[in-house]
This record gives structure tokens, sequence and C-alpha cells, in this order.
């Protein structure tokens, strides 16, 4: 592996620009339009969210879209590992998916048609504690399809890739410790029914589907959203689920 490489994704462990840092190191070897990096636990509480573009913002927008709806359910990534028997020891594969191949319009729109991606190729990483996570490499319509030779490369810094995404997340995770109660003890202060409101966008409902579930007004699940988040002191449920 080339030293530009190691350094550059090894830069950005710990930081906010995770997925740049590797978008960057990786394209000294291999062109690319956006990276994500997704994490999700035993638990499939997403613990790990990155994302970078060549091009302005465009990948961290998706990724935001990609958390609000959890895709991460319908992402075939997620839903392959989720499925896998968990090993003795970290386990890594390739992945591949070419946007006609979502079978989900939705995702498919939001995070390959609307932003003109053509596929992408992913490290995907299973830990024996259940944790999955996935980096992938994205190409736009402009480029070729990845190829043998693009898939070896990917191969070669797949470990590398592995390790600084776990490295990243063992570190995230005592700086949140340190910083803030966890999200349980600070759920206390909320009333009853802002507690039921923010149970729901936790299982992955949509402020829609809760006042269904709960038999009330949207409006009033939106009042109670607003309050919940304001005493919690976070913005959106990106930030709600990164909490947990």
């Amino acid at each position: 592996m080339a030293t530009p490489v190691v350094s550059g994704v090894l830069a950005g462990i710990g930081t906010s620009h995770l997925a740049a840092s590797y978008l960057a190191a990786m394209h000294c070897v291999l062109p690319v339009t956006f990276c994500t990096v997704f994490a999700v636990s035993a638990t499939g509480r997403i613990e790990t969210v990155s994302a970078a573009s060549a091009y302005g913002n465009t990948a961290e927008r998706t990724a935001e879209r990609y958390v609000a709806q959890r895709f991460d359910l319908l992402d075939p990534n997620m839903a392959w590992l989720a499925a896998r028997k968990l090993p003795k020891r970290a386990q890594l594969w390739l992945g591949h998916q070419h946007a006609e191949e979502v079978a989900d319009p939705a995702y498919r729109a939001a995070c390959y048609g609307d932003v003109g991606i053509r596929e992408r190729a992913s490290v995907l990483v299973l830990l024996p504690t259940g944790q999955r996570a996935a980096v992938s490499f994205y190409r736009s319509l402009a480029q070729p399809d990845f190829d043998s030779t693009d898939f070896r490369l990917l191969e070669t810094h797949a470990a590398l890739l592995a390790d600084a995404t776990a490295a990243h997340g063992r570190i995230a995770f005592a700086a949140r410790e340190a910083v803030e109660p966890s999200l349980a003890s600070r759920l206390l202060g909320l009333s009853l029914r802002e507690r039921e409101v923010i149970g729901h966008l936790l299982a992955g409902k949509t402020a829609k589907e809760a006042a269904r579930e709960i038999g009330v007004e949207l409006t009033t699940v939106r009042t109670h959203q607003y309050r919940a988040f304001r005493r919690l002191g976070i913005r959106t449920v990106k930030e709600l689920l990164s909490a947990r």
C-alpha cells in the first residue's frame, strides 16, 4: 500500500471528516465521486455516519436522508450483514451494487438517481459483537464501471479501512460518553408523551407513523417532538439516532 493512502486514511480517525479522509486517500489509486461510512450496532443503532463528495456537500445531504428515512433497513449491504451468523473473529467482504439493482424506489432515487450515482463498491465488516459497518465508494454516471483492477485495489486496502473505521468508532464512543450522560438517563427528564414519541422515532418510525400508532394528530406529535428535542439538546432525528 502506498504511504499517502495509509496516512490519508489514518488522518480521519477520531475526526469529523472521516469519509473525506478516506475519499482523498483512495483518490490516489481509485477514481471515485462519493465516500460514505456507516456503522450500526448489534441492536440496529446507527453509531457512525460520515460522508464526503468530490463536489460540494451532496454526499452529506444524501447521508442525512439515508439516516432520517432509515434506509439502512433497506440497504442491501446492511441487510446482508444483519442476516449473517456472528463470526468468531472480524470478517471482511467486498460488496457491489448498481443503481438498478436497488429494489426500493425511494432509496434508489435518494442515494443513486437524484445525485447521479451509477454504482458503489464497499468494504463490509462484521464483528463478533454483532457490530457491522460499510465503507462505500461511489462512481457517477460520467465514470466507468468498477472493474477487476478496481476491486483488487479495494481488497488490498480493505483491512486498513476496516481497522480505521473500528478505531474511529471506539474513539467517538469514548468521547461521547465522557461529555454527556447516556440517552436513557436523559429521557427520564421528558414527559410520558414525549418519551412515547421519541420511542417511536428511535424504532425507525416517521412522525406520521408515530401519530397513527399513538392515535393523535400529526401536529401533536410534531409538538412533542420539538419539545423533547429541545430538552435533549438535539435538533434532528439523525442526532437522536446517533445519541443512542
